[in-house]
């Protein structure tokens, strides 16, 4: 089936919803879900999918169950031309209506927002689930895609998981995630790659920030950005300004959102292992094992473990624009909401945004080109797997950070250690670093780990690198230097 013309990439998602919605196989009725942060798209995938196969669209509300009913009864009356609205009393009644539609052929039907209606009749899972039990003739004589998405990440996520009624029912479990920073610098129209991961680093992968929120306000150039931040992010009129406090609210799990916050806050201030986060939240650090891991199952924060350290875990914040806001804007909220203009405000954050920001979101954008988009040609071999880690030093009595560790797979499916880097946003990249990086090597090598005598050294430098490492890297096809053009290179 055709993409909509409109549509901006999501040819995967495109392609399994469609194969899934009109796969003419005589198998009954089937379930699919659809999940994914708000303000990526799934609405408009759906509705799309729906106007091209005839398919049919309810769109759920915050809402008492019984006027949820009745709005299904009214839509699904419009969508069969009927003289009168449905009546249901029952969500019984109501899926096996939507079911009846497909008695002819192979339709999609969709339910957005289904959170909301779980939230006023808890047993609808549990219903849905019976609906489309084996041997029953309503399932077996339908050719309904059902698809039930939503944007509360902690409830889909358990909506197939463990004993959930919907476990092993469903035939889609389709995820739609946020643009990567390839295709969200072509998303925003942006070419200088600088500019596209300064850009990046406030509002991330999200299609709708562009859109809807910054209504197609995009950074002119490089010289654009600094205007570009104070007349959309930072101004308290547009939606980018309060979107990064909404993000929480969406998620029905965070009853205490000053917590949550506070964990955010100091993730984004630097403090990524649990006994740093519990340090700045003045608490125990296994108090802070149930918001972690809501904030994780929301998809607000992510958990990686340590390359070299078995019982170390490092905690990153998923979303940019959440970083943004408790590295830059928190701090000084109160005056962003009373200043005319806060080309000042904005000046006097530089070195918040530069150290908080910008230095730990370039770091991430080189694990993950390094991980999906760096070719043979920069490590010899494709990663099985790209994380950081931290490497003791005996004789030093101290330890080394190592931004990106890259390991592949040998002959023997032996994990082995392809590269080990250091990322650097601001400053210049110079032979100290290259140096440490040996150190590091050879800690390595003293340890044992497999392939770390002839692991890569590499440097990721945003602000360029020294004509010494330049040369140096000229002369040793074991010294890779990644510039900001590389990472916006695909191969």
């Amino acid at each position: 089936m055709e993409r909509p013309a409109e549509m901006f990439d999501r040819h995967r998602e495109w392609e399994a919803l469609t194969s899934f919605a009109t796969d003419p196989s005589p198998s009954g009725a089937r379930l699919g879900v659809v999940s994914g942060r708000r303000r990526q798209g799934k609405t408009f995938l759906l509705r799309a999918l729906c106007q091209a196969t005839g398919g049919f669209f309810f769109a759920a509300d915050e809402a008492t169950d019984r006027e949820s009913l009745t709005r299904l009864g009214s839509a699904l009356a419009d969508h069969l031309d009927a003289p009168a609205p449905l009546t249901f009393e029952t969500w019984h009644a109501a899926v096996d209506a939507l079911l009846a539609l497909g008695r002819e052929r192979r339709i999609p039907v969709v339910i957005d927002e289904f959170p909301y209606l779980v939230k006023a009749n808890p047993q609808l899972p549990s219903i849905i689930q019976n609906a489309l039990a084996p041997l029953r003739p309503e399932r077996d004589n339908s050719q309904v895609s059902l698809l039930l998405c939503g944007s509360a990440m902690s409830f889909m996520g358990r909506l197939l998981s463990g004993n959930a009624p919907l476990r092993g029912r469903a035939g889609l479990e389709l995820v739609v995630p946020t643009l990567d920073h390839l295709l969200a610098a072509q998303f925003w129209g942006i070419t200088d790659p600088l500019t596209a991961l300064k850009v990046n680093a406030v509002v991330g992968g999200t299609p709708a920030y562009r859109r809807e929120f910054a209504r197609d306000d995009a950074p002119a150039g490089p010289e654009d950005f600094d205007a570009w931040v104070v007349r959309t992010v930072l101004s308290p009129t547009t939606p980018l300004f309060r979107e990064a406090r909404y993000l929480l609210a969406v998620e029905a799990e965070l009853h205490d959102t000053g917590l949550y916050h506070s964990v955010l806050g100091a993730i984004a201030a630097g403090n990524t292992h649990r006994g740093g986060i519990a340090s700045y939240l003045g608490r125990k650090s296994g108090d802070l094992a149930h918001p972690l891991t809501v904030l994780m199952d929301c998809g607000l924060v992510t958990r990686e473990p340590d390359a070299f350290k078995d019982n170390r875990t490092t905690f990153r914040i998923a979303e940019p624009l959440v970083t943004f806001y408790h590295a830059v804007m928190r701090p000084i909220w109160s005056d962003l909401g009373q200043a005319r203009d806060a080309t000042r405000l904005w000046q006097r954050s530089q070195r918040r945004f530069t150290g908080n920001v910008m230095g730990p979101h370039f770091e991430r954008i080189a694990r993950q080109w390094t991980r999906h988009f760096a070719g043979p040609e920069f490590f010899g071999d494709y990663p099985s797997d790209v994380t950081s880690g931290t490497v003791n030093d005996p004789a030093a009595r101290t330890s080394h950070e190592v931004d990106i560790v890259t390991t592949g797979l040998d002959d023997d499916d032996r994990p082995y250690l392809m590269a080990i880097g250091e990322a650097k946003y601001a400053e210049p990249m110079g032979l100290g670093h290259l140096e440490r990086l040996r150190h590091i090597r050879q800690l390595l090598t003293a340890q044992g780990r497999h392939g770390a005598e002839t692991a890569k050294l590499v440097c990721y430098g945003a602000g360029g690198f020294s004509e010494q490492l330049q040369e140096a890297a000229q002369g040793d096809p074991e010294i890779v230097l990644v510039g900001v053009d590389d990472l916006y290179r695909a191969n």
